[in-house]
């Protein structure tokens, strides 16, 4: 067993992945929901918010997120953060595979345009 905790001093984080054990996901958090346009090519990135509410872009649709929601983002699907509540935290699971790289790896950065911002 172990135990991570979050960072408060950051705005995102990783607990643990792939990149240091035979994890097959990889599991971070935030404290805010961050405006960072981009799409994973292979990933599926599931958001769990524990905390407040944010503003979620997913290609056209824009959702609202609050306490108990979860978002599920599948490969291909550009997306951003547009906005959260200053009480926000969510924990985020990147289904990856054992031995990949770390998240960053597999996102790419997309327009603004292409989710109609």
């Amino acid at each position: 067993m172990r135990i991570e905790r979050a960072n408060y001093t950051l705005d995102k984080g990783w607990y643990a992945g792939p990149w240091e054990s035979d994890l097959a996901v990889a599991v971070g958090y935030a404290h805010k929901g961050i405006d960072e346009p981009h799409v994973h090519r292979k990933m599926t990135e599931i958001y769990l918010v524990a905390r407040g509410t944010s503003v979620l872009q997913v290609g056209q649709e824009t959702v609202h997120l609050a306490a108990g929601d979860v978002a599920i983002i599948e490969p291909g699907e550009a997306h951003t953060f547009l906005g959260s509540s200053v009480d926000y935290f969510h924990f985020v699971v990147h289904l990856t595979g054992p031995g990949q790289e770390k998240p960053a790896a597999d996102k790419s950065p997309v327009e603004r345009s292409s989710l109609a911002l």
